[in-house]
């Protein structure tokens, strides 16, 4: 076994790592970027080497910066993680001529599988089966133009060399073909160095379920049951389950055994995904092979929680030319767990990634890999800075249960013991989409989203009452923690004569709202918000207050930033904006033509220039943030005035792109 890993990756992925190297007695050494200097992964780390400047192409893409440190270090093995190098057959072949092992498949299995195509052939070759489409070298636009025109539509542009959802467009239309294919392109170009592209059936009511293979130097394969990642947004997932709801051990065993085929199709080393579109037809489901992903997973922790095993010790056991563990016959499914991704975006507003710091970020009590009842993997702390260099996702959340009912609780309670303070996630959301009918039912499918967004988007599950009854309480609680020995200092509202009423305004949901507190004779407390009235009875339980309201009660946690209190209840979250009502007098002037930046990044086109006339939707500019393209439309007819930026600029969140004048 190695004695010193160097680990090529950031985040939670490397924190994750250092935490199984430590348990296995190996030294580990971290890498960063200038963006990185204080991260959590560099902290968990024995030693750590500084790559170069914050964008992945200064730092984490430097491939032989990285070879230089582990050599300087003393590292035997560099372990990629997933996303960065961790794909890259020059990487791995670079790592073997230096003389240092790649904890990871073979080169040659990550170029065969790499692309997209290429892959598709070896997996027709080796009887997997596979979804009718295109998958040739051949990438002449008119080409795939027609070759889509005979599969039929809708399909699906996927970028040959992609993954995560990056260079992927569903095209319903022969007509949105070039356009798409174009942005597809591009995005692939900018994420993989790589514009092919394949194109290929989209398979109505499709299920996402992905099996777990593992191999080693001696022959040996084995494949770790199934994941189910049907639920997505921008074909990226959000939660993944296993094992997959509704599998039988039939399906399960075919798929298992289509996976294992896939992988010694490619001769495969170490923790690999075999990913399987599922058609589902009734109560049949049929499989095809999609791509495989040769490293390990992002949701590789559910796969843990059910079999009890550590994967990234296997991967470190098998890198050393260990075999693996255990054999097929001995492996075991152990009840049921789900992941959540966590991550800095609004999903209120087409899941836009935000940026800022963690003013708060609380997680609920936890364990640490395998099998537990909740589980947080990060590579933050409170006060870190969420940057628009690297991935949104600030945390992932594992439950397991004896059962999937059992999980789904689990999962709520953690999430709604999540409090993130300082900018937009999709925690409530995500607590959301566990309560759906559909999730509930196991009703998946890969449209779960649109098919619920009724339920899921735009929800205020606290309501005015409670939440303004929780800020006054917290009001009320900072200023009892100001007051001194001298009674003038008291704060109770106490009067020699009359009753005292205090009035808050505030905003609430956007909206002006008002509450009125009456400071009672004999020392309570009565509170109005709209047309309820009532007693207000607040105290202290721990680092929550237990709140009394209009019948309501509830352990709310409030957080105040400035003008705002966070409120955190079981049932949700919500914000409490302090309004100075002579601060804001003479507000509400229109910001009339303007179109700004919806979230800090780089611009990449302009489709108009000054004087051209567009309508309403029509798209004007391409803008890139955390490695995804975001479309900026017209909200109106009008006439384009003035073009701020240039292509490749760099803006932040705000910035005025352009000026429009009404039609």
């Amino acid at each position: 076994m190695f004695k010193k890993i160097l680990i090529a990756n950031r985040g939670e992925i490397a924190c994750r790592v250092a935490a199984t190297a430590r348990r296995m007695g190996l030294r580990t050494v971290a890498v960063y970027s200038d963006a990185d200097a204080n991260a959590k992964h560099v902290a968990a780390c024995d030693e750590a080497v500084h790559l170069g400047g914050s964008a992945p192409k200064d730092s984490y893409l430097r491939w032989e910066r990285i070879l230089e440190a582990a050599k300087a270090t003393g590292a035997e093995a560099v372990h990629p993680g997933y996303g960065f190098l961790s794909e890259n057959e020059d990487f791995a072949q670079a790592c073997q001529a230096a003389g240092l092992v790649f904890i990871g498949p073979p080169a040659s299995a990550i170029q065969a599988m790499g692309l997209k195509a290429e892959s598709k052939r070896l997996m027709a070759q080796a009887g997997v089966p596979l979804v009718p489409g295109y998958h040739g070298q051949d990438q002449d636009g008119q080409l795939l133009k027609k070759e889509a025109d005979r599969i039929g539509y809708p399909v699906l542009i996927k970028a040959s060399a992609g993954g995560g959802g990056k260079g992927m467009r569903a095209v319903d239309r022969a007509e949105d073909f070039e356009a798409a294919l174009a942005s597809c392109r591009r995005e692939a170009k900018n994420s993989f160095g790589d514009d092919a592209v394949l194109v290929e059936k989209y398979v109505q009511r499709p299920r996402h379920i992905e099996i777990q293979v593992f191999g080693d130097t001696q022959g040996n394969c084995v494949w770790l049951f199934e994941r189910d990642c049907s639920v997505q947004r921008r074909h990226q997932k959000v939660l993944e389950e296993a094992p997959a709801p509704g599998m039988t051990p039939e399906m399960r065993k075919r798929m298992g055994e289509a996976a294992v085929a896939a992988a010694r199709a490619v001769n495969y080393v170490g923790a690999g995904t075999v990913e399987f579109i599922v058609e589902q037809r009734g109560k049949e489901m049929d499989f095809f092979f999609m791509e495989m992903n040769t490293r390990l997973q992002v949701e590789h922790p559910v796969t843990e929680a059910i079999t009890g095993l550590d994967l990234v010790e296997w991967q470190l056991r098998v890198a050393a030319g260990q075999p693996l563990p255990l054999k097929q016959d001995e492996l075991r499914i152990h009840g049921h767990a789900i992941e959540a991704r966590i991550c800095a975006e609004n999903p209120d507003n087409n899941f836009l990634p935000a940026t800022g710091r963690l003013l708060v970020y609380r997680k609920p009590e936890c364990s640490a890999f395998t099998i537990s009842d909740v589980r947080v993997d990060d590579g933050v702390r409170e006060g870190d800075e969420i940057s628009l260099f690297y991935d949104s996702m600030i945390a992932k959340l594992i439950v397991h249960g004896d059962t999937r009912e059992q999980a789904l609780a689990r999962l709520d309670e953690a999430l709604a013991r999540t409090h993130i303070v300082g900018l937009a996630t999709n925690v409530q959301f995500l607590r959301h989409v566990v309560k759906s009918r559909s999730f509930a039912q196991a009703d998946l499918d890969t449209a779960l989203i649109p098919r619920e967004q009724a339920a899921l988007f735009k929800q205020d599950k606290v309501g005015l009452p409670l939440a303004a009854a929780a800020a006054v309480a917290a009001t009320l609680k900072r200023e009892k923690s100001l007051e001194g020995r001298d009674p003038f200092s008291r704060r109770d509202g106490w009067r020699s004569h009359g009753a005292t009423t205090r009035r808050f305004a505030f905003q609430f949901g956007g909206e002006a709202k008002q509450a009125d507190l009456a400071y009672l004779h004999d020392g309570g407390l009565s509170l109005t918000v709209g047309n309820l009235s009532g007693p207000l009875h607040w105290q202290p339980r721990g680092d929550a207050l237990d709140v009394q309201f209009a019948g309501r009660r509830a352990l709310a946690h409030v957080y105040a930033q400035g003008e705002v209190d966070h409120v955190f209840t079981p049932e949700g979250a919500a914000q409490i904006v302090a309004v100075d009502l002579l601060a804001h007098a003479g507000e509400g002037e229109s910001d009339g033509g303007r179109l700004t930046a919806p979230m800090p990044g780089k611009v990449v086109s302009f489709a108009v220039k000054a004087g051209d006339a567009v309508k309403k939707g029509q798209a004007l500019a391409v803008m890139e943030a955390m490695k995804m393209e975001h479309t900026i439309a017209a909200p109106a007819d009008g006439t384009v005035a003035e073009v701020l930026y240039a292509p490749g600029d760099q803006v932040a969140e705000g910035a005025e792109l352009l000026k429009l004048a009404a039609a």
